[in-house]
């Protein structure tokens, strides 16, 4: 079973109940999350084909974000600011970010999407909900609704809990509100 592939039948957290205990849950969660992080990363890589996961990520953090600087942009995606700074130059070049002098301080610039950035991102998100939108058809309302509220809670949970953690240290915090930003 190498190379990262999940067989259907892989299922360890579903043995979870209300009467398990919290290390059992604990246990259970942590499964299901390294299983969900390989699924989505599979999923990612088949969808490379019309624009790269960066192209993705960059444009959401911009559009749904604002304007920012590439040092920003890297720590809100938790991106290296050299990839940062490649996949800007991409994107400037295919003319879905632009540059603009930051007002704050000259000598940097600001990052924005453009119309035909925040069209890509559009672009991006409905053919995301349409896959996912195919994947729950089948899932009783109820179960969708339930999911949904669960993992925002998990999300909100984690968000607070890195925040926790990072605060106490100095300006970390910057990287932890990346959870804040729904795309």
């Amino acid at each position: 079973m190498g190379n990262g592939t999940v067989r259907p039948g892989d299922r360890t957290g579903a043995q979870i109940t209300a009467s398990s205990g919290l290390d059992e849950a604990a246990a259970g969660l942590g499964t299901e999350i390294v299983r969900f992080t390989r699924l989505i990363a599979a999923w990612k890589q088949r969808a490379k084909n019309d624009a790269t996961a960066a192209d993705r990520v960059l444009l959401a953090r911009l559009v749904v974000g604002g304007d920012r600087r590439a040092t920003d942009l890297a720590a809100d995606a938790f991106l290296d600011l050299s990839t940062v700074s490649r996949q800007v130059r991409s994107l400037v070049e295919r003319e879905l970010v632009a540059r603009r002098p930051d007002p704050e301080d000259r000598r940097g610039s600001l990052l924005t999407a453009t119309d035909a950035g925040r069209a890509a991102f559009e672009h991006y998100r409905r053919q995301r909900d349409a896959e996912l939108a195919a994947l729950l058809e089948c899932w009783p309302a109820q179960d969708r609704a339930d999911l949904i509220r669960l993992m925002s809670r998990l999300n909100d949970d984690l968000v607070e809990h890195q925040h926790a953690r990072l605060s106490p240290g100095g300006d970390q915090g910057a990287a932890v509100k990346q959870g804040d930003i729904h795309a």
